[in-house]
C-alpha cells in the first residue's frame, strides 16, 4: 500500500515544495507551460503503459513521434486538411507500432532489441523522406491543437483527459485489458488458457504507436514544424513515467492514473529545475537516479512478496 501511495506523495511534496521555493510557481502562464510541456509525454506513456503492462517494451517511440509529426506536416504543407494531416500523423504511429509487434511475436525476439532495431530503421527513413530539413509551411490554425484554449484550459489537456479515459477502459474494462495483464503476468499460461497472445500483444503495441503518432502531431503543433529530430530521448521519459507510476517492467503492473502522476513529476521536476536555474545536465541526471530508484523500490517489494 505504500508503495502505491509514493508517487502521490512525491508529487503533492514537489508541488508544495516548489511553490515555496519559486514565486513564479503558481502562476497560470507557467502552469499552462507545464500542462502543454507535459501533455506529449503523458500521451506517449499512455500507450507505453499498455505495452509494459504486457510485459514489453517500445524502445522506438521517440522515433515514431518524429515520424508521425514529419508526415502529418507534409500532409499539410502538401494541401490536406488539417484533420487530414492529424489523422495521417496519428495513422503513420499505428503503422509502426503494428510493425513492431508483429516483429515481436512473429519472430519471437526480446522487444527490447526490436524495438532498439526499428528505432534506427525509423529515425533514417524520416531523415531521408525530409532530407534532414524540417516542414516550416503549416497552416496556421494547426497551432490551436498544440497552443489552443477550450473553455479557459489547455487543449492539450481535454485530448489527455479523454486519451487517458480510453486507456483506463481498455485496461478495467475490457477483454484486451484483461488478456494485456495475464500475459504480463504470465505469457505462457496466457497462451495455453486460450488467449490470443499474439494478436493481443501486436494490439497493445498499435495502439501505442497510435497514441504516439497523436503526441508527434501536438509536438509538431506547439512548435508549428515538422521536424525529423524530434523526440530524441522521449521514449527514456515515457518509460521513466510508467515506471515512476508503479508500473512494473517484468509485466503485469501498471495503472493509467500512476504513469499520469509519473510524467507529472518529471515534468515538475524539469520546470522546477528551469525556474530555479539548474542545469538541463543536471536534470537528465536527475531523471535516471528517479528511474532506478523506482525500479529498486519495485524489486525490493517483489522479493519481500517472494520470500
Amino acid at each position: 500500500m505504500i508503495q502505491r501511495l509514493l508517487p502521490f506523495v512525491t508529487l503533492a511534496l514537489l508541488f508544495i515544495g516548489l511553490s515555496i521555493a519559486s514565486p513564479h510557481f503558481l502562476t497560470n502562464t507557467n502552469l499552462s507551460s507545464v500542462i502543454r510541456q507535459t501533455a506529449v509525454i503523458n500521451i506517449m506513456a499512455l500507450g507505453m503503459t499498455l505495452i509494459i503492462v504486457a510485459g514489453g517494451i517500445d524502445l522506438s517511440v521517440g522515433a515514431i513521434l518524429a515520424f508521425g509529426g514529419l508526415t502529418g506536416t507534409m500532409a499539410m504543407a502538401a494541401g490536406q486538411p488539417i484533420v487530414a494531416g492529424v489523422a495521417i500523423g496519428i495513422i503513420a504511429g499505428m503503422f509502426w507500432g503494428c510493425l513492431n509487434g508483429l516483429l515481436t511475436t512473429r519472430l519471437r525476439i526480446n522487444p527490447f532489441i526490436v524495438t532498439l532495431g526499428t528505432l534506427g530503421i525509423i529515425r533514417g527513413i524520416t531523415l531521408i523522406i525530409s532530407n534532414g530539413l524540417p516542414v516550416h509551411n503549416v497552416p496556421q490554425a494547426f497551432s490551436y491543437l498544440g497552443e489552443g484554449l477550450l473553455l479557459g484550459v489547455p487543449f492539450v489537456l481535454w485530448i489527455l483527459l479523454a486519451c487517458a479515459l480510453a486507456v483506463h477502459i481498455t485496461l478495467e474494462h475490457t477483454r484486451l485489458g484483461r488478456y494485456t495483464f495475464a500475459i504480463g503476468s504470465n505469457p505462457d499460461a496466457a497462451y495455453y488458457s486460450g488467449i490470443p497472445v499474439s494478436f493481443h500483444t501486436t494490439a497493445v503495441y498499435a495502439i501505442g504507436g497510435m497514441l504516439t503518432g497523436l503526441a508527434g502531431m501536438i509536438e509538431a503543433s506547439r512548435l508549428m514544424t515538422g521536424q525529423p529530430t524530434a523526440g530524441q530521448g522521449y521514449e527514456l521519459q515515457a518509460i521513466a513515467a510508467v515506471v515512476i507510476g508503479g508500473g512494473s517492467l517484468r509485466g503485469g503492473e501498471g495503472s493509467v492514473i500512476g504513469t499520469l502522476i509519473g510524467a507529472f513529476i518529471m515534468g515538475l521536476l524539469s520546470n522546477g529545475s528551469d525556474l530555479l536555474g539548474i542545469s538541463p545536465y543536471v536534470q537528465q541526471a536527475i531523471i535516471g537516479a528517479v528511474i532506478i530508484l523506482a525500479v529498486s523500490v519495485d524489486e525490493l517489494r517483489k522479493r519481500k512478496m517472494t520470500a
